[in-house]
C-alpha cells in the first residue's frame, strides 16, 4: 500500500492496481500548486465531510476517471444527483470493495457544502488491505469513539488533523493516538493556511516525548506501509 500527501487533507493511496484518493482539494491550495490534478489517477473518492477544503476537485477528478464516490448517505446523494457513480455509507457500517474493507466512523466537526446544502454527519474511515490497516480520521475533535476502533483493528497507521483550531491539535492528536492505539501517526490538516499552521520540530517532539512517531510528508512525498 502506498500512501500519498497532496496536502491539506488530501491522500492518494494505491492498493495493487487500484487507486484512491481521499477529499481532493488540490486546485485551491497553493501549495500544492505543483499538483496537476489531471494526471492523477482515482478508481474511488473518498469523502470525509463536504467542507469545500475536502471536496474541491472532486467533481473534476470523478469526470475524468469515472471515479466511485464513496461516502456519507447525504454526501454520496448529492453527488448521485449530478449524475456521478456513488457507494452511500454511513456511520459504524462498513463494506468489502475491489480494494479492500472501509468502514465509515464517527468524527465530531460539522458539514455542509458550499452552496449550503447539508452534507449529513461528518466522518472517517478505517481502511483495510493487504494486511494493513490505517485510520483516516478526516476533521474531528478528539472523541472517545476513538476508543472503540481497536476494539476491532489492530491499526499500522492512523492519519489525524493536527491543525488545531477547526480540528484537534497535536496534544489533543497525541491523545487520539493512545485511544486508538496506534503509534505510528501521519499528520495532516496542518500549514495550508493561518489559522491551521504548526510548528513542525514541537509537534514531533510531542509525539516522541510519549514514545511515538508522528511523519510530516511533504506535498508529493509518498509513505509505503
Amino acid at each position: 500500500m502506498t500512501l500519498t500527501f497532496y496536502g491539506h487533507a488530501t491522500l492518494g493511496i494505491q492498493i495493487d492496481k487500484i487507486h484512491i484518493i481521499v477529499d481532493p482539494f488540490i486546485s485551491g491550495n497553493p501549495k500544492a500548486a505543483h499538483i496537476d490534478i489531471k494526471n492523477l489517477k482515482a478508481d474511488y473518492i473518498l469523502i470525509t465531510h463536504a467542507h469545500q477544503d475536502h471536496i474541491l476537485d472532486v467533481e473534476t477528478i470523478a469526470q475524468q476517471t469515472g471515479a466511485t464516490i464513496v461516502s456519507n448517505y447525504e454526501i454520496a446523494t448529492y453527488y448521485e444527483n449530478k449524475g456521478f457513480k456513488v457507494h452511500p455509507m454511513n456511520h459504524g457500517g462498513k463494506w468489502n470493495f475491489d480494494f479492500g474493507t472501509l468502514k465509515y466512523v464517527n468524527a465530531i466537526h460539522t458539514s455542509s457544502f458550499p452552496d449550503g446544502t447539508y452534507g449529513g454527519q461528518p466522518g472517517g474511515f478505517v481502511l483495510t488491505a493487504l494486511g494493513k490497516a490505517i485510520y483516516i480520521a478526516g476533521d474531528t475533535a478528539l472523541t472517545y469513539d476513538m476508543k472503540l476502533i481497536p476494539l476491532e483493528t489492530t491499526l499500522d497507521l492512523a492519519i489525524l488533523p493536527i491543525g488545531d483550531n477547526f480540528t484537534m491539535g497535536i496534544d489533543a492528536a497525541v491523545i487520539a493516538s493512545d485511544f486508538v492505539a496506534c503509534h505510528s501517526v501521519l499528520g495532516y490538516h496542518f500549514d495550508t493556511f493561518g489559522f491551521i499552521e504548526i510548528d513542525h520540530d514541537k509537534a514531533k517532539d510531542a509525539f516522541s516525548n510519549k514514545g511515538k512517531t508522528l511523519q510530516l510528508l511533504d506535498i508529493g512525498e509518498r509513505l509505503e506501509l
